[in-house]
């Protein structure tokens, strides 16, 4: 491997622990240079965790003697990256819902928002679960605007960028970061702030448009001024930059030689890193470059590390376990709304018995005034009773729900392995298939389009699930309809060239903005178009029509296709109904398509009706609420 010109010191160890001795033994705490330590432990690598679990009990002493209590806060933050570092997620997380619970009591918007990027962070790079993430970071998002700080904004730009790629929102991450960079700009021009972040972000999203050299530009920018700083914080930096260097070389397919060279950088700081997760997504990349190179031997020797340490991060005792925190923070967040309810019920209920006593004191003797005392005793004993039962039956209801997600959490990660093992197999055979006869080439195609069609069923059945248990929060945008349209067309052009459909757009040729969530909005219009295609012959037509009403938006999806039978059109939404059409070229169905389509039409707050002639056709109306 090549070597380069870079020498790490760890320099803010030896300062911590230089200045440690100091902050013990004065006597009234200093808070500047508690938050200055803080900022400091929380840049320290997985090679420092020690002293990031040395300092979170310290924090927690300073907490303790009653001088600053937004030492409380740091000391949740510190021990949440301490078990972060050590691969623990489960206490991880726990910890920073705990850093996020207190500083909501402290009333600490800027601690809230630390909150809420750790544990998206982890969500992201550990739990492989960015839909969660995303969440967190529209939070951060909502929290920094309210604080006007342009730092903070920025940051949950470029956090938002990098999810919304990892998404495959690709049009929506270059909006996001383009937004970034306009907050951002001004203050490089200042000296005030650095944008790595962000140009690592915008060469992600030209690589993810396989406009691969002008990824290379902001990668290679990030990378020559990494190389030159000595931090020790900038080792994790350069790691990064020699990995999206080494993978965008690979993908370009002639600089072969460049990317071993930054793939062996990757590998080389991943290690002096001592860093799991860095390790593996090095190996990941070298398995991908051995394979171009056609040295499978040693493509299978870096795949099986690499699967190692991935499927080593996390098990299925770690998601259950999280859940089950997930559970608790919510459940408490439940029972605080529930005491207000009860109190404003409360103070309700007394109002109306006071009205009710004085409505009877002058219209009722005193004979009748005790008889309704005595009815009223009797019926207070009754509803006690019934609301004893009730919470009874909420209690075991409950628990059944638990279990149930419980095993939801295990399904959806005991399904997924095998058929992530079988997809992995039938990449490797497909690169050796200069050497298979066309017989076997078929049979590689259908067990690709088997385990396809076994990921893609499990996913829904567990998206039917997810909707009883209104898993997702509906996040609202100010949103262009034309060209998020113009994305999901995009999307299934390759489908339908492929049964030489042609696909058309109707559309305003003015921008059309409306409040939705684009990730609901998008999963609805493109079950409504996939079905289109599906059962649509080829040479013919699919239209999506978008149009404006007074206080609504119309949009519809018309085929050529089958049709349906009129007699079938009652039961079309009804989950796990299947009709009686096929598609036009054998492609598989599991009826629920249109059942999701129409939980999220609801949850959107609209409509959605067919209309369908067999033989000609099918049209789906989806009417939404301004």
């Amino acid at each position: 491997m090549n070597e380069f010109p870079f020498s790490v010191k760890r320099t803010i160890s030896f300062w911590l622990l230089l200045v440690a001795p100091s902050l013990w033994a004065q006597g009234p705490v200093d808070t500047n240079a508690i938050r200055h330590t803080y900022e400091r432990v929380i840049h320290l690598t997985e090679a420092g965790t020690d002293t990031i679990g040395h300092y979170a009990d310290y924090m927690n002493q300073v907490f303790l003697k009653g001088a600053y209590p937004r030492a409380k806060i740091f000391s949740l933050s510190l021990y949440g990256y301490y078990y972060e570092n050590k691969a623990n997620y489960s206490r991880a997380i726990d910890y920073y819902f705990q850093a996020l619970e207190e500083a909501r009591k402290q009333g600490d918007v800027e601690d809230q928002s630390k909150a809420l990027t750790d544990l998206a962070a982890v969500y992201t790079s550990n739990m492989k679960q960015p839909q969660k993430a995303k969440e967190l970071y529209l939070q951060c998002l909502y929290l920094n605007r309210r604080l006007g700080d342009p730092h903070s904004i920025l940051s949950s730009y470029v956090n938002l960028g990098a999810i919304y790629n990892h998404l495959g929102l690709i049009d929506s991450s270059l909006a996001v970061l383009q937004e970034g960079l306009r907050y951002g700009k001004p203050l490089e021009e200042q000296g005030k702030e650095s944008l790595v972040s962000l140009y690592n972000n915008i060469g992600n999203n030209y690589y993810l448009k396989k406009k691969y050299d002008t990824a290379l530009l902001y990668f290679r920018h990030n990378f020559n001024r990494d190389l030159v700083s000595h931090a020790i914080e900038r080792v994790a930096d350069l790691w990064l930059d020699a990995l999206n260097m080494a993978d965008t070389y690979t993908q370009k397919g002639n600089a072969v030689d460049s990317a071993q060279k930054y793939a062996d950088l990757s590998l080389s700081l991943a290690v002096q890193l001592d860093s799991k997760s860095k390790m593996s997504d090095s190996y990941q990349i070298l398995s991908v470059l051995a394979r171009k190179k056609g040295d499978y031997k040693r493509a299978w020797e870096y795949q099986g590390k690499w699967y190692q340490l991935d499927t080593a991060l996390v098990n299925k005792e770690t998601y259950r376990a999280i859940a089950e925190l997930e559970e608790k923070y919510e459940a408490r967040e439940r029972e605080r709304d529930n005491l207000l309810l009860q109190s404003e019920v409360a103070q309700q209920k007394f109002h109306n018995r006071i009205m009710m006593i004085t409505a009877i004191s002058l219209l009722l003797v005193a004979i009748a005034a005790a008889m309704a005392f005595v009815i009223k005793r009797r019926a207070n004993a009754q509803l006690q009773s019934t609301n004893e039962l009730i919470v009874r039956q909420n209690e075991k209801l409950s628990e059944l729900n638990q279990e149930k997600n419980a095993l939801i959490s295990i399904v959806s990660h005991d399904l997924s392995t095998p058929f992530a093992s079988i997809g992995m197999w039938h990449q490797l055979l497909r690169a050796d298939g200069d050497n298979l006869t066309p017989g076997q080439k078929k049979s590689l195609d259908r067990i690709g389009q088997a385990t396809q069609y076994g990921e893609k069923l499990i996913r829904r059945i567990l998206d039917i699930e997810k909707a009883q248990t209104n898993q997702h929060k509906v996040e609202l945008e100010n949103m262009d309809l034309r060209i998020f349209a113009e994305s999901i067309v995009d999307e299934f052009s390759p489908a339908a060239n492929r049964k030489n459909i042609q696909l058309h757009l109707d559309c305003p040729d003015r921008s059309l903005y409306f409040l939705s969530d684009p990730q609901l909005l998008g999963r609805m219009l493109e079950n409504l178009l996939s079905n289109a295609i599906k059962y649509t012959a080829g040479g013919k037509n699919v239209w999506i029509s978008i149009s404006e009403e007074k206080d609504a938006v119309s949009i519809k999806v018309r085929d050529e296709g089958v049709g349906i039978p009129s007699d079938e059109l009652p039961h079309l939404f009804a989950k796990y109904s299947k009709i009686s059409s096929q598609p036009t070229d054998g492609e598989p169905s599991t009826g629920l398509g249109l059942a999701i389509v129409k939980r999220i039409c609801e949850e959107l707050n609209g409509q959605i009706s067919c209309e369908s002639t067999l033989g000609k056709g099918s049209v789906f109306t989806v009417v939404l609420k301004k």
